[in-house]
């Protein structure tokens, strides 16, 4: 058996309830501490599972879209800055691709 704390068998017969009352509130102590009621209570509520999840689901695609906006509108204006410096061969190249995303916006 793998245990931290093997039960001891050659305790007196007074010894021994004590012993399993502190097993039995260390057992109770750290199922506690995993929130394993919390997790019963839910799983017996579908609905509420299943509204929990859908909720969630929301606040990840919302955080991908507004996250993917920010990045590309980040790069964007650093292609801007590159098209100003005037590198030669890369500014022409990314104000065809600039001018090719505001195009596209424009029509949305």
């Amino acid at each position: 058996m793998d245990n931290k704390n093997p039960v001891n068998t050659n305790k007196s017969d007074d010894q021994q309830p004590e012993f399993i009352a502190r097993q039995l509130e260390r057992l109770v102590n750290r199922l506690e501490s995993m929130r394993i009621a919390d997790y019963m209570e839910t799983l017996e509520r579908p609905v509420r599972l299943i509204l929990t999840n859908f909720v969630a689901g929301i606040a990840r695609g919302l955080g991908i879209a507004i996250g993917a906006s920010l990045v590309f509108a980040l790069l964007l204006a650093f292609l801007k800055q590159l098209i100003v410096l005037n590198i030669p061969g890369i500014g022409g190249f990314i104000a065809d691709i600039v001018r090719f995303v505001e195009a596209k916006n424009g029509t949305f």
